[in-house]
């Protein structure tokens, strides 16, 4: 199967371009080599390799930046993947989008999870941008496939675990604070990218929930990444008024995969059991880059 993945560069870009690359023809590419929120950039590229499958893992995910340069979060968020849509569908092609647990609230009682079928409801700028993006993706193909997904981290790029262990080996006594009242799955792009292989010989379409299973606060998160990579630290909890920030964030971002597991399609385990595999594979590769500058 011949595969175009949109933002190689990024935590699952990679990723899927690691997993998918050994049984099919994968083909990556990234600003500045394809802009998304560009017609003129997006719709040429595609044109030439006229791919069956299109993975869209572009996106402007700094929560914070989208509330300062919105405009620059509609291009990439919204507009953007309207422009890979319309591509797709001039080309036959199927094409798979990756969005956000920003799209809801966060205002439900926790542990209660979100299903594909709840109204979204999304405070940031980030959350509206991607909703929008949703939006435009089903307007121009109905049969594409979006995947909501949450609290991401692998070994590349920068992501909450990175930053903790980071932290952590630089300054063990430094009291880090972290917060103890959001909750959701982290959730490996790593396994996601293995749900993504697993749904190209499937023909579910429309908006699936990908999170790994369980849940935690960042606290928690945290200390259990730390404790597994058996690195010192200090650490305690703090609400998310002690932490302010520019963009609202989700006090419950735990997503049901109702959908994959309806269908009998869902790879994904415990977020405990990925962290357990994720430093078994990545821990000392992590802890060197860690120890970098210290």
């Amino acid at each position: 199967m011949k595969i175009v993945i949109i933002g190689t560069n990024g935590q699952l870009g990679s990723d899927c371009a690691t997993i998918l690359g050994t049984t099919h023809e994968t083909i990556g590419c990234d600003i500045p080599l394809v802009d998304i929120t560009n017609p003129d950039s997006i719709g040429p590229f595609l044109d030439d390799i006229k791919p069956e499958v299109i993975i869209n893992c572009a996106a402007y995910t700094a929560v914070d930046g989208c509330e300062k340069e919105t405009s620059l979060a509609w291009k990439v968020n919204a507009e953007g993947p309207g422009h890979v849509a319309k591509t797709a569908e001039k080309l036959g092609s199927r094409l798979i989008h990756i969005s956000t647990d920003y799209v809801f609230d966060g205002n439900r009682t926790v542990p209660q999870p979100y299903l594909e079928t709840d109204e979204p409801n999304p405070l940031s700028q980030y959350g509206k941008s991607k909703l929008a993006g949703e939006k435009a993706v089903l307007a121009c193909e109905k049969d594409a496939v979006i995947l909501r997904t949450a609290w991401l981290y692998s070994a590349t790029g920068k992501n909450f675990l990175k930053t903790m262990l980071k932290l952590a080996v630089t300054d063990p006594n430094r009291e880090l604070k972290v917060v103890n009242d959001q909750f959701g799955s982290l959730t490996w792009s790593y396994t996601l990218a293995q749900q993504i292989e697993k749904l190209l010989d499937s023909e579910l379409t429309g908006i699936m929930h990908t999170t790994a299973e369980g849940y935690s606060s960042w606290y928690e998160a945290a200390r259990y990444f730390l404790d597994t990579m058996k690195v010192p630290y200090s650490m305690r909890p703090c609400t998310t008024a002690e932490y302010p920030t520019p963009a609202h964030r989700p006090a419950n971002s735990i997503l049901e995969n109702s959908v994959l597991k309806e269908e009998g399609l869902s790879v994904f385990r415990s977020w405990q059991e990925d962290i357990d595999r994720f430093v078994e594979k990545h821990g000392e590769t992590l802890l060197e880059e860690a120890k970098k500058d210290e």
